[in-house]
């Protein structure tokens, strides 16, 4: 079920396509998981997945806590028997152009436009890893 992050096959890229809720899991201080749902859009061409959140969150805490290096982090969704995984290389990108990007592929994968929030940051995950079954 391992998949190659930047060539999917169509259905596994085609699931990634749809609206569904996913969750996102950051690393404690303490090395716990913690887990809460997110949208994510993927982009295979660029090798990243993109989770738009608030700076003051605690994911984004998680994310930062761990350095310039980044975060080891995961986003699932799943749909019946249908599931996908996307691990990699968090970090927290503040560039209003990418904060622009993420909340436009953010609209359209979900069909509505994220509410405005001038707090807003983005967690670009450079994906490692690939799994599942679209």
């Amino acid at each position: 079920m391992s998949v190659d992050p930047r060539n999917p096959d169509p259905e596994y890229l085609a699931f990634w396509r749809e609206r569904h809720v996913c969750t996102l899991t950051t690393p404690r201080p303490d090395g716990t998981p913690h887990v809460v749902p997110v949208g994510v859009t993927y982009d295979p061409e660029a090798g990243l997945a993109r989770v738009i959140a608030s700076r003051h969150s605690r994911k984004v805490a998680h994310v930062r806590a761990a350095g310039e290096g980044g975060a080891r982090v995961a986003v699932c969704q799943m749909a019946g028997r249908r599931w996908a995984t996307l691990e990699g290389l968090a970090v927290v990108r503040e560039e209003p152009e990418l904060i622009a990007d993420a909340e436009r592929r953010y609209a359209e994968r979900y069909q509505r436009t994220p509410r405005p929030n001038p707090d807003r940051v983005v967690i670009e995950i450079a994906l490692t890893r690939a799994m599942g079954r679209g």
